[in-house]
């Protein structure tokens, strides 16, 4: 489920993290990592526990309103094609989802106001209102409405961010990317059959790569930011923006050490990760320094790439 690039940046923000700090040993840094991985995992489970909350809350509202002494037409007999529905119903039973320790991570039930908002904004969605006046739904809609549930309704919710963000700091960048995954995963759901859940890491190998990435990065760090000062041309490593300075070093490091990985995949990458994380003109800079550095370590003959296809690239 997590991929190099998600790995990347959370490479980047640690090491960012530790040089801002000014600590720049490994004491604790491979820890730390592994917890950001196993937190990351936590959001995923809780945003899927999202539906049932919204079920349990759509449940606990049609029995207020059929306890009232004069309810409504609606309220006396209330619509519970969303409370019935079996893609709610696969998550509900998942036990994966619902470990004892995930409950302490955000119990959305303390959010009541959240789960009011948007169990309300649910109802006025034509998708949402669609679904609703179906005589019979099929399982193909119970997945279609719960697809546009996640595709629609949470990535630009500012109070879910809000959330989000005051409960762990490694969830602020991290909600679209599970929500992509989730979408991806939906089109393997099959009735009646488990919620196939990814695995953390795509590839045993890519949790070496993150701990052995970081560790390069905090260990040569003096040594790639002098490299990196030879050719950054009329600029003063004081003026430079440490996030720059951290995605080139960084930069080399895998330049360097990851033989399998192609340099114009490591340079691509790194400057995606500067457009999103450093200022404006940064993914400019960080290219062409980047660039720089790599012919420079090419006629050294210190860049040796393995396997078909890396040789020369």
């Amino acid at each position: 489920m997590i991929n190099r690039r998600l790995i990347r940046i959370k490479v980047f923000k640690l090491l960012f993290s530790r040089i801002h700090a000014d600590e720049r040993t490994l004491t604790g840094a491979g820890e730390e990592l592994l917890r950001s991985f196993d937190k990351t995992m936590e959001l995923y489970y809780l945003l899927l526990a999202l539906p049932v909350s919204l079920k349990k809350y759509g449940i606990a509202k049609m029995e207020a309103g059929l306890k009232k002494f004069h309810p409504t037409p609606q309220e006396a007999h209330p619509n519970r094609r969303f409370v019935e529905n079996k893609v709610v119903d696969i998550l509900e039973a998942d036990k994966a989802v619902w470990k004892p320790e995930r409950k302490k991570s955000l119990p959305w039930s303390d959010h009541s106001t959240f789960l009011r908002k948007l169990y309300d904004d649910l109802n006025t969605r034509p998708w949402f209102i669609a679904y609703m006046e179906l005589e019979q739904p099929l399982f193909k809609d119970d997945l279609a409405l719960i697809h546009a549930f996640y595709q629609n309704e949470l990535e630009d919710n500012e109070a879910l961010n809000e959330l989000l963000e005051d409960q762990n700091l490694y969830w602020a960048d991290e909600l679209a990317y599970l929500l992509g995954v989730i979408l991806k995963t939906l089109g393997t759901i099959r009735a009646e059959e488990p919620w196939p859940h990814p695995q953390m890491f795509k590839q045993e190998e890519d949790k070496n790569y993150a701990l052995r990435l970081l560790e390069l990065s905090l260990l040569h760090y003096d040594e790639y930011v002098e490299l990196l000062n030879r050719f950054a041309l009329h600029w003063d490593l004081e003026r430079m923006a440490t996030t720059d300075v951290c995605l080139i070093v960084l930069g080399i490091a895998e330049v360097l050490h990851f033989p399998s990985i192609p340099v114009k995949v490591t340079i691509n990458e790194v400057v995606e990760v500067a457009k999103y994380y450093s200022t404006p003109n940064s993914k400019i800079f960080v290219n062409g320094v980047l660039d720089k550095i790599v012919q420079h370590l090419k006629e050294e003959g210190r860049i040796v790439k393995e396997g078909r296809g890396l040789v020369d690239s």
